[in-house]
């Protein structure tokens, strides 16, 4: 359970950075402040130090307060006050820092072509504070203060880079999840509409069957009624089993039976459904059977399944048979109806077929097939009636052991 933070609490860390910054700015101008009243100069190279060294060395100290929120017009003017400063001759070295952390701040917060034309300008002031070094240091000072501005701008760029690769993960991840998010949620909306749409499309045409024939015969609206039920009570427990796949924890609870899992083994329970709603099936499997993938195995079984749901809804005195053919290295099923019966509502299901169509189970086949590199097609038979093909490759790991 998370516990939120007392609002002194966020208000204290909201403003520590703040603080920290005005702590560090009143500390470099102490320091420096001090540096320059106690640095001893016996043979006269600065200028003496007077009320105007102070004041320039708190113009260039004092700003760095403002320096994340404003660090190119901090940079300038602590660059123009720096230049004043070693322009009047005083002790030079206690002012760099303060134009160091400037130009840091700037190559941190800024591009690259404006920090380095920063950088260029801060060179070029503390290239000219070394006119103040103590006689034979001048070349030592030259290099002390290029070596600087140098790690400074690196130091600062890198910070920058750092920052924006840790942008540009953190919306990748999040692109990432987002995608993970409607990917899970296409799935649901699969696996819905295949466990839907073909138990209600039973359900509806008993349903009919059995107010047609509900007084002149009783026994078949009761046997009617009976497959209304049994279809009622497996599409429950495939709502069932998809919510134990769904669960957070991925686990069913311990007391109950693991769930059983949809695939080819069970086409002889969908075919016996479907020719309970009308629909006369004939199953023929040729090849060596062998275990399929789980996800293959599913992918096979929800495309028959639908391709039978809609010669339920759009051709229900249609004859059809189901093809399964193993191969060595892929697995083919082809469902196709001889046409008769056909509404016409099954143009519909013809147009759904085309390019560019919307029709959902369609688009569901095609989607599983694709997650598993496969094909599907879905077109009128040239002898007429309508036919679904699918053709899926088998990983040679998952087919060696039963070769």
């Amino acid at each position: 359970m998370q516990v939120s933070a007392h609002p002194a609490m966020v208000r204290l860390r909201a403003a520590l950075p703040a603080v920290g910054e005005i702590v560090y700015a009143m500390g470099s101008l102490w320091i420096s402040a001090t540096m320059l009243r106690n640095w001893p100069d016996p043979n006269g190279y600065w200028r003496d130090t007077d009320a105007l060294a102070y004041a320039l060395l708190a113009a260039v100290y004092l700003p760095l307060v403002l320096r994340r929120r404003f660090p190119v017009a901090v940079l300038i003017s602590t660059a123009l006050c720096t230049g004043c400063y070693f322009t009047l001759g005083y002790y030079h070295a206690v002012a760099v820092c303060g134009l160091a952390l400037a130009l840091y701040t700037v190559a941190s917060l800024r591009e690259r072509r404006v920090s380095a034309r920063c950088a260029v300008g801060a060179l070029l002031v503390l290239l000219w504070g070394t006119r103040l070094a103590e006689p034979g240091i001048g070349p030592l000072s030259v290099g002390f203060v290029t070596v600087t501005t140098i790690v400074c701008w690196v130091t600062g760029d890198g910070a920058r880079r750092l920052r924006e690769l840790t942008r540009q993960l953190r919306r990748e991840q999040e692109e990432k999840a987002r995608r993970a998010v409607m990917e899970e949620r296409i799935q649901i909306a699969r696996e819905l509409h295949d466990v839907i749409a073909h138990h209600v499309s039973v359900v509806s045409v008993q349903s009919g069957l059995a107010g047609y024939v509900f007084a002149s015969d009783p026994p078949t609206a009761r046997r009617a009624l009976d497959i209304i039920g049994d279809s009622a009570h497996e599409a429950l427990a495939e709502m069932r089993r998809m919510l134990l796949v769904l669960r957070e924890d991925g686990r069913a609870p311990a007391e109950q039976d693991p769930p059983r899992v949809s695939g080819l083994g069970r086409l002889d329970e969908l075919v016996k459904r479907v020719a309970e709603a009308g629909v006369p099936v004939d199953v023929r499997i040729t090849g060596t059977a062998y275990a399929l993938p789980p996800g293959i195995d599913l992918c096979a079984y929800r495309v028959v399944q639908e391709a039978l749901t809609n010669v339920i809804k759009h051709a229900p005195a249609a004859h059809t048979t189901v093809h399964v053919h193993y191969a060595q290295d892929e697995v083919s099923v082809r469902v196709k109806d001889d046409g008769s019966g056909r509404t016409e509502a099954r143009g519909v299901h013809v147009s759904a077929a085309a390019p560019g169509s919307a029709g959902q189970g369609l688009i569901g086949m095609r989607e599983r097939a694709t997650i598993y590199h496969g094909t599907v097609t879905a077109e009128p038979a040239p002898e007429g009636g309508f036919e679904v093909r699918l053709r899926v490759p088998v990983p040679r790991a998952a087919t060696g052991a039963h070769a």
